[in-house]
């Protein structure tokens, strides 16, 4: 199958309850209000359920998974704002068309997780277990979603890591800096810290970052010469490495540090339209729409090709 594992569309009971909502996030009309963001204009098109399943068959796509909105912040509202926002979101994406699929999130605010959720949702036919980077920074973090993994691994789901919510940004930051900052800088936190900690803990999980892991892997010479790359040069083929807002360039120079078998195509639509690097061959177009989301998604455990 042609995939995009990095897609986002609001269901419209979604977008309601965003509407309803008198404090961030929340929508006024078609304007998104966040904590650390500037508002934001939506387009209507980017969440016209028909207008979505159109652009999807013209991309030539097979399965676009959709995910939450991590950036809103919804995983870390009070169980009882979140609560009807998760169970919308999954609800309506379930729903969705051919050629849709949609990942499953988390309530994050409570005590301990809820582990038999993630268990509802995935019996229903979400693909796999989304959390926000800023769930992941460190051991803490690793350790207190262990609950959520375990249940990931027990069904054979993968993990994808998604940036989370930005912290306020300065008056006079553009309205770029929060997808280049601090998308990037968590990103790439929670990848090291996967490294470090999620790893050990984990060790046959199949893990997704979104944006190329912020492009952390390229610091592997500077990972040795700091003492924490002992294994540089061994590729870990249950970690897989998603596409968007990327292109030749960056994909060519992630290949070179971690092998094409672990690249996986998305596009962060609507925020970023698809990119297909151009990577010399056919077969790596292959490798990151077909070969690589099917060895992600499927009932391989990620066993090196």
């Amino acid at each position: 199958m042609t995939t995009d594992v990095h897609q986002h569309i609001w269901p419209p009971e979604f977008l309601a309850l965003l509407r309803s909502r008198t404090a961030p996030p929340r929508l006024d009309g078609w304007t998104l209000h966040l904590p650390g963001e500037p508002p934001y204009a939506v387009d209507p098109a980017d969440h016209d359920i028909a207008a979505r399943t159109r652009l999807a068959r013209a991309d030539g796509l097979d399965l676009a998974l959709v995910s939450l909105s991590s950036p809103l912040g919804i995983e870390y509202l009070p169980p009882a704002e979140a609560a009807p926002l998760l169970t919308a979101f999954h609800g309506g994406a379930l729903d969705l068309p051919a050629p849709f699929g949609v990942w499953a999130s988390a309530c994050l605010s409570t005590p301990e997780p809820d582990t038999e959720a993630l268990r509802r949702e995935l019996a229903r036919g979400c693909v796999g277990l989304q959390l926000p980077a800023t769930a992941l920074l460190d051991a803490a973090g690793w350790d207190r979603c262990a609950p959520l993994l375990d249940v990931a691994a027990e069904h054979d789901k993968p993990l994808f890591v998604h940036p989370g919510a930005a912290p306020a940004a300065q008056p006079t930051a553009p309205a770029w800096w929060p997808a280049l900052v601090p998308y990037v800088q968590q990103l790439h936190a929670s990848w090291f810290a996967f490294r470090a900690f999620g790893r050990p803990r984990h060790p046959d999980l199949r893990v997704c970052f979104a944006a190329l892991a912020g492009l952390a892997p390229l610091h592997g010479e500077r990972l040795v010469a700091r003492g924490g790359g002992r294994d540089r040069g061994r590729v870990d083929y249950r970690a897989f490495y998603e596409t968007s807002s990327y292109g030749t360039r960056a994909v060519d120079a992630l290949v070179r540090a971690v092998g094409i078998d672990v690249v996986v195509s998305g596009s962060d639509r609507p925020y970023a339209a698809p990119v297909l690097p151009d990577l010399g061959a056919d077969a790596a177009v292959h490798a990151l729409r077909h070969a690589n989301p099917a060895r992600l998604l499927g009932p391989t455990k990620g066993a090196r090709p």
